[in-house]
């Protein structure tokens, strides 16, 4: 139970929230009462929902919506995501009309699973590297580098590191995240509001795109139908591959709170895999809704590879299916380590 905690307070670490104020109920004296907590309730629990009438006014009808759709004054919260939604009360009352709102926070209903590791292989990895982005496609390993002046894509025999294919990006372009879908390579750039994309075989800039409600460009992988996009919040977009456009959100949260920094992405057997910006722990994501399902700590990779001025942190995640197995990374790291994972 001990490392239960320790694993995600330490390596994930919650961030607590309290949404539990109401708007919009000064004028007539009313406001929503719910059963959640400060504002936060589990998944695995009912919302009620009723309304406290401070005035005393003789209420003609109430009518309640979650999320802009209409409920009763309950609502079972198992099918819905995790994170921020909006209830809204519409009151009638003496000939007058009032809409108020509060916010309540869906929390995941179990802690995260606790998972380690058994390292398979160690393969040369570029040392001067900047990894931003891992992923298998057809058995070759693709790596998007950052930073300034140094930012690349790159086709690399991970068995030997050769780098096999390369270009480099503009010098006001700092890349990050990379995902593969229909033969078209997507990588995203850090504050730039651009993603470009490529043909995996030739790596001919197609064509860019820019962001919609999301800040900056983290991590990107895919479900062979959706792209995924982190933007270094608890946010993970979904996007349309065609229209590349923002339709749609989850945000990661524990049972204590949502995780910040999500930054690599890897699509691993339906689940999301995300490591957290200096942090060497890794979530397990249930895409449907959020959740953070599992937890694994790699903090001591770190130390197995060549220390340097220049080190910095795990950032490199990429699923081959041909083996099953994990390959982790980091940024300026010389290895490139091939891992199972195991369920404590």
């Amino acid at each position: 139970m001990k490392t239960f905690k320790y694993l995600v307070i330490i390596f994930l670490s919650a961030t607590l929230v309290n949404c539990g104020s109401n708007t919009g109920s000064k004028k007539n004296g009313f406001s929503i009462k719910t059963n959640a907590e400060k504002g936060n309730i589990s998944n695995n629990e009912t919302l009620k929902l009723d309304l406290e009438n401070k005035k005393s006014h003789t209420i003609d009808s109430i009518s309640y919506n979650f999320d802009g759709n209409k409920i009763d004054n309950t609502l079972t919260l198992s099918n819905y995501r995790l994170g921020k939604h909006t209830v809204e009360a519409t009151v009638y009352f003496n000939g007058d009309k009032q809409t108020i709102n509060t916010i309540v926070t869906i929390l995941g209903s179990e802690l995260p699973k606790v998972y380690t590791y058994n390292i398979i292989n160690e393969y040369p990895h570029d040392i001067t590297s900047y990894t931003q982005g891992l992923e298998f496609h057809n058995g070759k390993l693709y790596e998007s580098a950052g930073q300034y002046k140094e930012s690349k894509l790159r086709l690399v025999d991970y068995k030997s590191g050769d780098v096999l294919k390369n270009i480099n990006l503009a010098d006001q372009f700092f890349a990050e995240g990379l995902t593969i879908l229909n033969d078209k390579i997507y990588q995203l750039t850090w504050r730039e509001n651009t993603g470009f994309v490529y043909d995996v075989n030739s790596f001919k800039k197609i064509s860019s795109f820019k962001y919609g409600k999301s800040k900056e460009g983290w991590g990107l992988c895919n479900d062979g139908k959706t792209i995924y996009k982190s933007d270094g919040s608890e946010n993970i977009w979904l996007l349309n591959p065609d229209t590349l456009t923002e339709d749609d959100h989850i945000e990661v949260y524990t049972n204590k709170g949502k995780i910040v920094g999500v930054n690599e992405l890897e699509w691993v057997n339906g689940t999301i895999y995300a490591n957290r910006y200096q942090k060497d722990g890794v979530a397990i994501i249930n895409p449907k809704n959020g959740a953070v399902i599992g937890v694994i700590d790699f903090s001591p990779l770190k130390k197995k590879v060549t220390q340097h001025e220049g080190l910095d942190v795990l950032n490199g995640i990429a699923y081959n299916p041909d083996t099953k197995t994990l390959f982790i990374t980091g940024k300026r790291w010389d290895k490139l380590f091939e891992v199972e994972i195991i369920e404590k």
